[in-house]
């Protein structure tokens, strides 16, 4: 059959409409059974109460005409029973005898035995006064005792009219048998048949809650399967795989109910005939035996809904999977049009052949990159069609519309390999043609050379001139060995690849071809800068892209009412965290940067230039870099929520947001590759030297952000680290640590076993940090830093090369007190080190310089100069607090420190004077960098493993003496503070 749908017609298979009749049917018939069953307006569970109390029952005996039996036994307050609840019991009880044994009418036995003949009135009377069935017979088991006996006999004479029904006063029990018999009585009225009212109650709740369940199943059956028949097959791949998924689950569903209620039904039954199972030889009663044929056929029919579901849920589920395969042909199908489209643009680009041998290579590597793309999708629509063969093979309610989308991927495909083909023998005949031409040229020079080279001598006589005719006559004939030939043959053979440059080439075949080579590379090499500034500007427009894609997709939407309830509370008001300053970014490239490089397309090798202009706002990626730990931690802890999922759902993207979030930097790293790549093509051109210094501008954007990464993550420092300057270095020494107190220097202190630590350099402060283990995921997986010592630049010196090996230098404080031997990686990363420190001392002895010329120098007495040398020496004895130095000691330190003088000293070169060499100079060079004759006089008396104290050294001369003096000065200044730091260092020789 064919139904229309969505404007689309679809085939429903005619098994399908026959399933589903059956399986209607089955419902149909199964509520049937169940609303013949229901034909009393009362359930066992909405009178239990009054059942409870029995005051009447259905034994389940029936009489010698199949009349069913109701007992109303012995109950003395039967006359405080109100109305509504006698109705209630009598109205249930003459309901559930089947159809046939109610007709025939039921019999009613009265037990009053032990009552008084008024309460035998009452119970007659209101049995009288009203029944609700048929009332076959009414026999009175009349009071025993003389005296209700003798009145029940005269007063029954006398009201016999009253009573509107048969009535039969028996004296005994065995009258009752004559009526009834035994078996179909119970034991209480001297019958065999075995009664239980508990269990009777529990078997009627049971059955009738059976028998609910199954109505209710039916009813669900039904509607679902209903609801499945008329269900409009969707025409989208996502709708059509919710709605199978959705409808799956239902089924599962149902079928778990279905599998409880029939569990349910056949512990019903067990519990039917557990008299029987108990006694083989006992046998069910009637009402138990009608309780279990209904059972039975409810469960019968149960199954057979079930089977016929199945049987069209099988049809309806064929039927989905179909669609939903058609689906996901047709979205391929639109997904290959567009790259087939796309493909076929690519490739019409290849118009061009190339001017050069060098240029057609370059054109051919593309296209064989370009190539392999092809292929790729090419594969896909051969896998594509065969599916849809496969669609059309296995089934025949799929449309004709499948069968022309694959003719059309089909036809597409072949025209694609064709034009491939033919682009690619295009540039095959382009370059066997430039080598045919360069082979003409070369034959061409060397013929010119040849003849350039005949001696004018050789053609004064007839023989010479013979000769020399020979050999002409001879390298013209290597023209056909070369296969040489004429322009107007070379114009017909390649004639489909000639244009009007080639033709010019072609004209110009003479002794200028070596020139020509250097135009052609310069051709070739214009030809790559323009192919770099393409792919510039396509990844620029491309990225920008992406970024208004975020923005708008997901930043926006965090702002949108009606998709705050997917927004979970850990992402409420964490935009700027997530996102960081994109928005920033996004505008500033959009606006500006965008617009600037596309100024520039003619002109790649100028681009630079735009780079170095806005080099100030790119340093905004810095600031995205630093909030990128903080955003992935955010993005991990949500990632699976709602909000997320359904952003991506609308924009489509394969992707999640996490790739999107890294593509800030992602794009600054790409710069400095593009630029690399644009200087290997642009050596000579004009713009070459703002290249390089715009790469170097972005490595040192790269650089400030990788320093920076690593200085957020020291921990430990109580200081505010903004205070220190610009972060200048930072990497990772061996350490080894050496103090002095006093005279004497501190051997336990002494560190055999080098530290490692991560020293921080910055403009007023070099920090020690010891490195710790990395831990968490991607930008969290980072080292963090803690803080052990810092060192003020003004009040260090620096000690170039360290005997014993290259790798090392010393860094000391002013007093010599500490010494740090720090080992690098690679000279290389020693001497960049060297040379940084090395400049900060020179900025800070410039700056010394200039304050010092801008105000004139005071002078002080040598008296004075004692006097107050006294006083810190008194100060540092009484625990007072050291004093710095001033500016002016500072300065002069400096222009010690940086002596130019002094060079082969800070290369690590023994020391020179008057007196020998000493052991220490012979073991390593503690000397500082440029560190003056006179400020350090060496004294063979006393030595310290190389280290002197102040009162050790012997002065020869008074210049000698005033400067012993002042290195005496500082080192009483030493801190307090740092002798306790020292102290508490040296407790933990495990850091």
């Amino acid at each position: 059959m064919d139904v229309q749908n969505g404007g689309k017609t679809v085939c429903i298979a005619l098994a399908e409409v026959e399933k589903y009749y059956r399986f209607s049917r089955c419902c149909h018939w199964l509520q049937n059974e169940i609303m013949q069953k229901e034909s009393s307006p009362l359930f066992a569970a909405d009178i239990i109460t009054e059942l409870k109390r029995q005051f009447a029952f259905l034994s389940g005996g029936r009489g010698q005409d199949g009349s069913p039996i109701i007992i109303f036994p012995e109950f003395p307050s039967f006359c405080e029973i109100g109305d509504q609840e006698f109705r209630n019991v009598l109205t249930y009880l003459t309901s559930i005898p089947s159809l046939s044994a109610a007709g025939v009418g039921f019999i009613v036995v009265i037990d009053r035995r032990r009552d008084r003949w008024t309460c035998l009135k009452a119970t007659l009377l209101r049995i009288s006064g009203w029944f609700p069935a048929n009332l076959h017979l009414v026999l009175v088991l009349r009071p025993t005792a003389i005296l209700q006996r003798t009145f029940s006999d005269v007063f029954f004479k006398l009201h016999r009219d009253d009573f509107k029904v048969p009535v039969l006063m028996l004296s005994s029990v065995a009258d009752l048998h004559s009526y009834i018999e035994r078996s179909q009585l119970t034991q209480e009225l001297g019958g065999s048949q075995y009664y239980c009212h508990k269990t009777w109650i529990s078997h009627r709740t049971d059955l009738e809650s059976f028998a609910a369940l199954v109505k209710r199943m039916a009813q669900r059956l039904q509607v679902f399967g209903r609801e499945m028949a008329e269900t409009e097959l969707p025409h989208n791949l996502l709708t059509a795989g919710n709605l199978l998924n959705a409808h799956t689950s239902r089924k599962d569903s149902l079928k778990e109910e279905i599998t409880g209620a029939l569990s349910q039904g056949r512990k019903l039954l067990e519990n039917i005939r557990e008299p029987v199972r108990r006694d083989p030889d006992s046998s069910l009663n009637p009402d138990q035996l009608e309780n279990l044929a209904t059972v039975h056929r409810l469960l019968s029919q149960l199954n057979e809904s079930s089977t016929a579901f199945d049987e069209f849920w099988i049809q309806h589920q064929n039927k989905l999977e179909l669609c939903l395969k058609i689906c996901q042909f047709e979205h391929s199908f639109q997904q290959l049009q567009t790259e087939l489209e796309q493909a076929t643009e690519t490739l019409n680009a290849f118009s061009d052949v190339g001017l050069s041998p060098a240029q057609t290579e370059h054109l051919l590597q593309e296209l064989t990159s370009h190539e392999k793309k092809v292929c790729e999708v090419l594969d896909r629509v051969r896998s594509v069609v065969a599916e849809g063969q496969g669609l059309i093979d296995s089934s025949q309610n799929v449309d004709d519309s499948v069968a022309v989308k694959c003719s059309e991927l089909q036809k597409a495909r072949e025209i694609l390999i064709q034009e491939l083909k033919d682009k690619k023998t295009m540039l095959t005949q382009a370059m066997e043609l430039h080598r045919k031409l360069e082979m003409v040229c070369k034959w061409c020079d060397d013929g010119i050379y040849m003849l350039a080279s005949q001696p004018l001598d050789k053609c004064q006589s007839q023989e010479g001139a013979e000769s020399a005719l020979s050999e002409l006559e001879f390298y013209l004939e290597t023209a056909n060995e070369k296969e040489l030939w004429e322009i107007s043959t070379v114009w017909l053979e390649y004639e489909s690849i000639l244009n009007n440059e080639l033709r010019v080439n072609f004209d110009q075949v003479d002794s200028s071809s070596r020139n020509a080579s250097v135009s052609e590379e310069e051709e070739t090499l214009a030809v790559l800068r323009r192919h770099v500034m393409n792919e510039l500007l396509e990844t620029e427009r491309a990225y920008v892209e992406e970024l208004m894609c975020v923005l708008q997709g997901y930043a926006a939407e965090m702002d949108n009412p009606s998709m705050a309830p997917l927004i979970p509370a850990a992402l409420q008001n964490k935009k700027d965290v997530l996102f960081g300053n994109m928005q920033e970014i996004y505008n500033f490239h959009k606006r500006i940067f965008l617009k600037e490089l596309e100024t520039y397309t003619d002109c790649p090798e100028l681009v630079g230039r735009c780079f170095l202009d806005w080099m100030r706002e790119l340093q905004i990626y810095e600031k995205y870099c630093h909030n990128k730990p903080r955003s992935e931690s955010l993005w991990r802890q949500c990632s699976d929520c709602a909000f997320f999922q359904e952003c991506q759902k609308k924009l489509e993207h394969k992707l999640g947001l996490d790739s999107y979030l890294l593509k800030p930097v992602q794009r600054i790293t790409k710069y400095q590759l593009l630029l690399k790549e644009m200087i290997k093509y642009s050596k000579g051109c004009e713009g070459s030297v703002e290249l390089q210094a715009a790469l170097s501008s972005i490595l040192g954007i790269l650089k400030a952000v990788n320093d920076s990464m690593h200085l957020i993550a020291i921990t430990g420092y109580e200081g505010n680290l903004g205070d220190l300057g610009r972060l200048l270095m930072q990497g990772s020494f061996s350490v080894w640590a050496e103090h002095k107190r006093g005279h004497v220097k501190v051997i336990e202190l002494a560190r055999f076993k080098p530290m490692q630590r991560h020293l921080f350099l910055h403009e007023k402060a070099l920090l020690f940090c010891k490195r710790r283990e990395e831990s968490g995921e991607g930008y969290e997986k980072a080292p963090s830093y803690s803080f052990k010592q810092e060192l003020s630049m003004a009040a260090i010196g620096i000690t170039e090369n360290a005997k014993g090996d290259s790798k090392k230098f010393e860094i000391w404080s002013s007093s010599r007190d500490e010494v740090y031997t720090v080992q690098a990686v690679s000279e290389e990363v020693k001497t960049i080190w060297v040379t940084e420190i090395r400049k900060l001392l020179t900025g800070q002895l410039e700056a010394y310089k200039e304050a010092r010329q801008q105000k004139a120098p005071e002078q002080f007495t040598s008296e004075t100069s004692s006097t107050n040398r006294k006083n810190e020496s008194s100060n540092l004895r009484n625990g007072g607090v050291e004093k710095q130095k001033t500016e002016e000691e500072r300065g002069k330190e400096l222009e010690n420190i940086l002596e130019p003088g002094m060079t082969q000293r800070a290369k690590g070169a023994s020391f020179s004077f008057e007196t020998k060499p000493k052991r220490q100079d012979i073991r390593s060079d503690p000397t500082p960098l440029g560190w003056t004759k006179g400020s350090l006089s060496l004294d063979a008396s006393v030595e310290h493993d190389g280290y002197f104290s102040a009162e050790e050294q012997v002065t020869s001369d008074p210049e000698e003496e005033k400067e012993d003096k002042l290195c005496e000065d500082e080192l009483r200044s030493m801190k307090i503070e740092e002798e306790i730091q020292l102290t508490e260092e040296t407790e933990d020789p495990e850091e």
